[in-house]
């Protein structure tokens, strides 16, 4: 059965294509990801989804319900994350519940045993009395998460779950994600643009950038299109007729050039670096350092767009996007 249906599904802001035609599914009790980098387009993506942006053209459905026509029933179904932190800081744990599972409808009775319930679930009973400007990075979104799920959604909808927190946190709300799907059967979205974060908790992961998605799959399919070994070099010197006699090898699959390295993908990685090193050598190019590993998500976004994720500087597309979020005001 699927939990979520799209179709050719598009968002232009004022002539600004933020989400390109893009279309998938999701089952139900799967962990989906979105990966890509900021200004890719998985957050506009996820307010359509979550009915707060209406989209430009296409369509989705959410637990079978039309995202645009059928609106409150969609909200009904869902839970949500944001990326920026919600949570009043002035209030308790289980006063910021309190207040969002009345927004709900839910009765008295039914509000104090469901906060006990999700209290239990993220382990924070023994802080619910606590003002939440006390709570540490990990602790709000474990909160979040909570108030997230409180009208018990069938599908909950994580926009950068543990953005900004440290790796040890990152690595405790993984595990609570992964536990929380497992003993509830509840489908979870989630935005990312950590790779480790996406091959740990995905089933399937859809690498989106410039507002398209490039590619969809298991992360260990992803990786397997790659195959063999990624050997990456730090090379001096002028390189394009190294990489001419590279693409000529039998035991070469692909090549990328990027920033001033060379990203090999080949069979028995082990036994090819001493004659790469060779040839670079005869070619009077100097070799500055050399790593091997098995592909990564990062390879494969860097396959697929010849660019790495994690680059910090933001490309043309990506301010146009953060100027249209603050334009609209989303």
């Amino acid at each position: 059965m699927l939990a979520i249906e799209v179709r050719n599904l598009t968002k232009v802001f004022n002539g600004f294509t933020a989400v390109d035609d893009i279309s998938f599914e999701v089952k139900q009790g799967e962990i989906f990801g979105l990966l890509g980098p900021n200004g890719a387009g998985k957050t506009t993506t996820i307010h359509m989804l979550s009915t707060l942006l209406t989209p430009t053209s296409g369509y989705a459905k959410v637990c079978g319900y039309d995202i645009v026509k059928e609106r409150s029933e969609v909200r009904r179904s869902i839970g949500i994350v944001f990326q920026e932190p919600a949570l009043d800081n002035k209030l308790t744990g289980r006063e910021n519940l309190e207040f969002h599972a009345m927004l709900y409808g839910m009765n008295k009775a039914k509000r104090k045993r469901r906060i006990e319930e999700v209290l239990e679930l993220v382990e924070l009973k023994d802080r619910a009395d606590v003002l939440v400007e006390k709570y540490s990075g990990g602790m709000k979104r474990r909160l979040e998460i909570a108030r997230g799920l409180i009208h018990k959604p069938k599908i909950l909808f994580l926009d950068e779950p543990t953005l900004g927190l440290d790796a040890q946190t990152r690595r405790h709300i993984w595990e609570y994600i992964k536990r929380l799907r497992k003993e509830n059967n509840i489908t979870i979205i989630l935005t990312t643009h950590y790779m480790e974060e996406a091959d740990h908790l995905c089933d399937r992961v859809a690498i989106i950038d410039h507002g398209k998605i490039i590619a969809i799959d298991t992360p260990k399919n992803l990786k397997d299109r790659l195959g063999g070994d990624v050997i990456t070099f730090e090379l001096e010197g002028d390189i394009r007729e190294f990489l001419n006699e590279i693409n000529k090898l039998n035991f070469v699959k692909s090549v990328k050039e990027h920033n001033g390295k060379l990203t090999i993908t080949v069979e028995q990685g082990e036994k090819r670096i001493p004659k790469l090193i060779n040839l670079a050598q005869k070619m009077s190019i100097s070799v500055s350092s050399v790593s091997l590993h098995k592909p990564s998500l990062e390879d494969v976004f860097l396959h697929f767009t010849g660019r790495t994720i994690r680059e910090k500087e933001a490309s043309q597309r990506e301010r146009n996007l953060m100027s249209a979020r603050r334009r609209f005001g989303i």
